[in-house]
């Protein structure tokens, strides 16, 4: 007998004390081994030094056992998540079952002040303080984010010639909406969304006409960026940083290239300040009220890609190729930032995505690279590779479309005018909350861009049997390549990029399209053809 022979034999398989164990045929079901014991068996004889002379079928053998053992491991890590979905439902059942009870009493109580109110029994101001004794209960049903229609549906005294003779009237139907994402309550207020007018819904503004900065405390510290290897910019740079100091006596931060630039130049600028490392960088948030960037579109990226939450007020200067995102005009800064440091100021917040990578291998997908935040786009393309791009795209885990061609383009409404707009994308102010969803010379003519709400979640998966590797790079940096099973997941950022405007957010994004994109711009048709008569 060789050595394989006497692995398998059944001899093998009985105990040191002589009985042998009965198989899961025999027994019809695992009640001798949990799945986690089996494991640890697998686990355990994988883990064995190999034997001198092993047969080709042992390696299959200890490769199948491998695959059970991931196997095994899938299903328990399974189980557990499903056990904890089925805790979440039944906590929800638990309180949508609580809530609705209190909402049966809120409507009994709600009909009893009907009654009083239409029989006339008692005073005003015993209807009024029923009203108060009962505002808590209203409260319980709705929440802070919740509507109910009968907070406001009371429509005051009714006419009494359009009821019957009994003095009761039929009550309009109760309603709630809520706001909610992935199942989780928004902190926006009710009023500023949703209005009801005698049981009507009404959508009201969702954010003013412009939005605008008001100082409470005068700004103390102003952080100057600007873009490298620029004589003119550096000449202003220390123009700027002297009239701050002298006569706005404000505190100064500068990046530890320009400090360098400016001591070079006098030891006049020895005040400026700077920091040392990463560290210092994250906590700029705290320590600077105001930025001010001089430089071009991409200084304004650079600046926004420093700060990895907050972002204080930025004030962009146009000293670069482009002018999307910089209104104001370096001649005039003195004017602009004694205005800027008076306050108020409009302002446009910019929206910026959120992205993370998973890779295949990760266990789960708190196991990943980022975040990552950009302000324009990101794109994933093909990169060096001849095939097109197979790319599986999914919004809230549902599925959207498989994406063919050279790649796809996600971007802030901010970066509509960057590379989205190349692609075919659409131009949209920099306000409005939404992702783009842009192809990228897809393969198929029907495939046209997109324009998602800002709380979806998108995630874009290269398949298995994809051909070839994808790229992914975000604002035009930070270059990585995406492999089989490989996912990247994008985001709204909680943190938006708050950019001064010279006039008002629509004003500024109207004469930036026209001024740098020369948007509808044509000779007027002549005047001196044919006529309607």
């Amino acid at each position: 007998m060789n050595k394989s022979e006497s692995l398998m034999s059944p001899s093998n398989s009985s105990s040191s004390n002589g009985n042998t164990s009965v198989s899961p045929a025999e027994n019809g079901f695992l009640d001798s081994f949990s799945l986690l014991d089996s494991e640890k068996a697998v686990q355990e004889i994988i883990q064995q030094p190999p034997l001198h002379g092993i047969d080709d079928h042992l390696i299959e053998f200890s490769e199948a056992l491998r695959t059970v053992a991931k196997a095994l491991r899938r299903v328990t890590e399974g189980k557990a998540s499903a056990q904890a979905e089925a805790a979440e439902w039944k906590r929800k059942y638990e309180l949508e079952k609580e809530r609705n009870l209190r909402m049966e009493k809120v409507l009994s109580l709600g009909e009893h002040f009907s009654e009083l109110s239409v029989d006339g029994a008692g005073s005003l101001e015993d209807q009024r303080a029923f009203s108060d004794d009962n505002s808590d209960q209203c409260d319980l049903c709705s929440g802070k984010d919740d509507i109910c229609a009968h907070e406001v549906l009371r429509d005051g005294e009714p006419d009494m010639d359009s009821f019957p003779s009994t003095n009761k009237f039929t009550r309009k139907a109760s309603f709630k909406l809520s706001w909610c994402c992935k199942g989780e309550k928004s902190d926006r207020y009710k009023h500023d969304v949703v209005s009801f007018e005698k049981g009507n819904i009404t959508t009201a503004e969702r954010s003013s006409k412009q939005i605008s900065l008001k100082w409470e405390s005068p700004p103390q510290t102003v952080l100057i960026l600007t873009k490298p290897n620029s004589i003119s910019v550096r000449i202003l740079c220390s123009e700027m940083v002297r009239w701050l100091k002298e006569q706005k006596k404000l505190n100064i931060f500068v990046e530890p290239r320009v400090k360098s630039e400016l001591t070079t130049e006098s030891s006049y600028y020895s005040f400026v300040q700077t920091w040392q490392d990463d560290k210092d960088v994250l906590m700029l948030h705290t320590k600077v009220d105001l930025i001010v960037t001089l430089g071009g579109d991409g200084t304004v990226l650079w600046t926004a890609s420093m700060f990895k939450g907050p972002v204080p007020p930025i004030v962009p200067f146009s000293l670069g190729s482009l002018g999307f995102m910089t209104p104001f005009h370096s001649e005039h800064y003195r004017d602009y930032l004694n205005s800027i440091l008076r306050g108020p100021m409009s302002i446009t917040l910019r929206h910026r995505l959120q992205c993370h990578i998973i890779r295949d291998e990760a266990k789960s997908e708190y196991e990943n690279e980022g975040p990552i935040l950009v302000l324009n786009e990101v794109t994933i393309d093909r990169g060096i590779s001849s095939f097109l791009t197979n790319l599986e795209c999914y919004s809230d885990d549902s599925f959207v479309t498989c994406v063919q061609g050279d790649g796809l383009i996600l971007s802030t409404t901010s970066g509509s005018t960057a590379y989205s707009l190349a692609a075919g994308g659409s131009m949209v102010h920099p306000q409005v909350p939404g992702i783009l969803f842009t192809p990228i010379c897809p393969h198929s003519l029907s495939f046209r861009p997109l324009i998602l709400p800002e709380h979806v979640t998108l995630r874009v998966v290269v398949p298995f049997n994809s051909r070839s590797h994808a790229w992914v790079s975000f604002d035009g940096k930070g270059r990585k390549q995406l492999g089989s099973g490989d996912a990247l997941v994008c985001s709204m950022a909680p943190w938006p990029v708050p950019t001064a405007c010279q006039v008002d957010s629509t004003g500024d994004f109207l004469r930036s399209i026209q001024d740098v994109l020369h948007w509808n711009l044509r000779k007027t048709q002549s005047s001196d053809g044919p006529r309607d008569s």
